[in-house]
């Protein structure tokens, strides 16, 4: 599974003793893996400024989340073509040793193997000073994201309406890759040659009748330049001054004419902006999913750290002081072992807090009037990381 529970109980010799029955209990019953998760000794404060501090990690929390959502789902829309390779590039840096910072880590271990960065977020600084270097970096990349992603999606947005009018139907499509100048009577003041959209049902229908249609057809003229599911598209040419008549004679027989003059400069100004748009896409592909790995990784370690610090500060607010708390991380080995799990860990901890112990085991039981959801407290600290961030 790709969730992980970090819980925290006090640290004195009875909760230790407590800790090392869930992790007998879970490892006997296959039900999670679990390892110790280090978390600094960081300056405490007031106990009032730690109250602050856990409202504004829960919002930070949920917004770094947020952000690493978005970042990864900008990666599976610039990888359009390679989605199956996403993952690849999903990744953290750093985290196991000193000696193996510079490798890049999948997140699983990453958050298995945490470490604090002491030197990006030193644990010495007050809390607030840390947090707000964390939320000042967030903000900085979601800025970063909206900015690069807007402008390479109204690039691709262009492109891809471009791209539409090339493979739509005859109605709709353009025909600047289609006609040529050598389908068409130019630059005479008389003469012009319409396209004629014609079912294909009805192709010996038009053989037949395209010269009546109208006077001043001219005969033999109609050529057919392109097909698709429904139709053709067929040339004629005709004098000027009858071209309304024979729009009206041809509808009545269901041969549309197609809106379309022949124009050079034209049509070699919309192949010229297709090969434009597909060049800039190309120039900013490479260096704009750059940007989004390094600056996912950057907001996923942030994230993980804000989840220490939430660890940190509710664990001071519910045990006390001084600081005495142990951390520990799980990971549930499937979904349907979650339950049980739960039910492990409220039975371990109940003398935390015997009535939200209690209201949990028996979750079934429904007071009227009451709104309060239990589901969101227990006996103990508990935090989910969810590393789901495609689903």
């Amino acid at each position: 599974m790709s969730e992980f529970w970090l819980i925290s109980a006090p640290g004195d010799k009875e909760n230790l003793q407590a800790l090392e029955r869930m992790n007998i209990v879970t490892s006997k019953s296959n039900l999670s893996h679990n390892t110790k998760f280090a978390i600094p000794d960081f300056k405490v404060g007031t106990l009032d400024s730690l109250v602050g501090l856990s409202d504004e990690l829960g919002k930070l929390d949920t917004f770094a989340e947020s952000l690493i959502k978005r970042m990864a789902q900008s990666v599976v829309e610039v990888m359009e073509d390679s989605k199956g390779k996403v993952h690849e590039n999903l990744l953290a840096n750093g985290g196991l040793k000193e000696k193996m910072k510079c490798l890049k880590i999948d997140l699983t271990s990453f958050v298995t193997h945490f470490e604090w960065d002491m030197a990006k977020y030193p644990a010495k600084q007050p809390l607030v000073i840390v947090v707000d270097t964390l939320a000042k970096q967030l903000a900085q990349i979601e800025t970063d994201l909206k900015s690069r992603t807007a402008a390479y999606s109204v690039l691709k947005a262009n492109l891809e309406n471009l791209e539409k009018k090339s493979t739509g139907n005859l109605f709709t499509r353009t025909l600047s890759d289609i006609v040529s100048k050598e389908d068409f009577v130019l630059d005479s003041e008389y003469l012009i040659t319409l396209l004629v959209i014609v079912p294909k049902s009805s192709y010996v229908q038009w053989q037949k009748t395209y010269e009546s249609l109208s006077d001043m057809v001219v005969p033999r003229s109609t050529k057919l330049i392109a097909e698709d599911n429904e139709g053709g598209l067929f040339t004629v040419t005709l004098f000027r001054k009858v071209i309304e008549d024979f729009k009206v004679k041809a509808k009545e027989n269901k041969f549309i004419v197609r809106e379309f003059y022949y124009d050079e400069k034209e049509i070699k100004r919309e192949r010229e902006e297709m090969t434009r748009l597909l060049s800039d896409k190309k120039q900013q592909y490479g260096p704009l999913l750059r940007w989004l790995k390094v600056n996912f990784s950057e907001a996923f370690i942030a994230w993980i750290h804000i989840k220490a610090l939430r660890v940190f500060v509710e664990s001071v607010l519910r045990y006390g002081l001084p600081v005495n708390f142990q951390a520990v991380l799980l990971q549930p080995h499937k979904k349907s072992a979650t339950k049980r799990l739960r039910e492990v860990l409220n039975s371990v901890f109940r003398h935390l807090d015997e009535v939200a112990a209690a209201s949990i085991l028996d979750a079934s039981v429904e007071i009227p009037g009451l709104q309060l959801s239990t589901q969101d407290y227990f006996p103990y600290v508990y935090f989910q990381i969810d590393l789901s961030l495609l689903d």
